[in-house]
């Protein structure tokens, strides 16, 4: 059966991975893997996950399955958080969602989804947007196109790129869209832009789909939302799938979601019917566990709390070390960083190209993809020097 198959080269994040892992040297820095780093390089356990944890063990009941739904419960707060309390979609019963395994989870089955409603669909996604974007919604055989967005000149957002590009998607399609802290670029939009997105979106006919990935690690919970509230409020049909890896630290606990607003509840009614359709020939039902921790967090006044102030501080680190990296490299190179710390969220281009990448990798053990992109949380006060000077080496030599 299988002899017809060849090898397959290893993600290039994976494989990023693995060579940091089986490097000797002392000083080797990893900035490609996507995860969030303390000070010390570690990806910790919230206290408010642990605490969260300690309940769910002494008070789960049952390991029986939770339908392929998700908890009504644990839906209901993951719109409170991305829609907001008085989101009128929200209050007119017009938002179908499941909980996801991951936010990859969440994309999958939207795009299953997509090619049951409309199989001749397009996705148009941004340049550049996440590498993971392709085989999560085109391996569901639906057509992927791209829209301007990041303007590499200037290390910031396209505007007239991204609008004239958006005025040219037809009726029917639909418009993926990074809800905050873009990956790759770290370039937001701001609310001006998920305005005319929305305008643009009611003119042409196409529907806005936001990955959410990162809500809370831009400037706040409400602020990294805002696109999902303005283009609820007035687009008749939003996608919205989310994540909960980075903002709870769940990576290997796979929860997500995925929230549909629709124009009324007899649309609403067909939509859910269909996720959970979609959800059973998938996976059948999702995971409970790191579900069961949002949950509990977010239903608990003193929890959540915890957890809020928990967000700030890894979010505060990332925005101090996006100045003190954006200082330091402008400073030592002479030329203009600037533009990290404009960016939000982990992630940025650095601007450099592939040799050079692949100098940095070679002579100083320093690890990130070829496009350059870093993980700013990968930086530390240990390595920055460090990096600095690497940095410095190869641009200067």
């Amino acid at each position: 059966m299988f002899e017809n198959l060849e090898e397959l080269h290893p993600d290039p994040i994976l494989g990023l991975m693995t060579a940091h892992r089986n490097d000797a040297s002392l000083k080797k820095i990893d900035l490609g893997v996507g995860v969030y780093r303390d000070e010390s390089g570690a990806t910790p356990i919230m206290k408010s996950v642990l605490e969260a944890q300690k309940i769910r063990h002494e008070t789960e009941q049952t390991k029986s399955y939770i339908g392929p739904p998700g908890t009504p419960e644990f839906n209901t707060l993951t719109r409170k958080l991305m829609f907001g309390n008085d989101n009128q979609a929200e209050k007119s019963n017009r938002i179908a969602g499941v909980q996801t395994p991951g936010g990859c989870g969440a994309l999958r089955v939207a795009a299953e989804l997509i090619k049951r409603a409309r199989p001749k669909t397009t996705i148009w996604v941004s340049d550049p947007t996440w590498a993971n974007h392709q085989p999560l919604l085109g391996n569901a055989g639906l057509n992927l196109k791209e829209y301007a967005y990041y303007q590499k000149s200037s290390r910031s957002l396209n505007t007239d790129g991204l609008l004239e590009s958006l005025s040219n998607v037809p009726a029917g399609d639909a418009v993926l869209i990074h809800g905050c802290c873009h990956n790759p670029s770290g370039v937001d939009l701001e609310p001006q832009h998920w305005e005319a997105i929305a305008d643009l979106a009611i003119n042409q006919g196409f529907t806005p789909f936001i990955d959410l990935a990162y809500q809370g690690l831009g400037d706040s919970l409400d602020e990294d939302a805002i696109g999902v509230k303005i283009l609820s409020e007035r687009c008749p049909e939003v996608i919205v799938a989310s994540s909960y890896s980075k903002n709870f630290g769940l990576y290997r606990e796979r929860v997500g979601s995925l929230q549909i607003v629709s124009p009324n509840v007899a649309q609403t009614t067909i939509v859910q019917s269909q996720l959970g359709s979609v959800v059973r020939g998938i996976y059948s039902m999702p995971p409970a566990h790191g579900a069961a921790i949002v949950e509990t967090i977010l239903s608990d006044k003193t929890l959540k709390l915890q957890w809020v102030e928990e967000l700030s501080t890894m979010r505060d680190r990332i925005n101090l070390l996006r100045k003190e990296l954006a200082n330091r490299l402008t400073r030592e190179i002479d030329q203009d960083f600037s533009f990290i710390e404009k960016q939000k969220g982990m992630f940025s281009f650095l601007g450099i190209d592939t040799n050079q990448v692949a100098r940095l990798q070679k002579e100083f053990a320093i690890y990130m993809v070829d496009s350059s992109r870093i993980n700013v949380a990968g930086v530390n006060n240990s390595n920055i020097d460090y990096f600095v000077e690497s940095m410095t080496t190869i641009l200067k030599n």
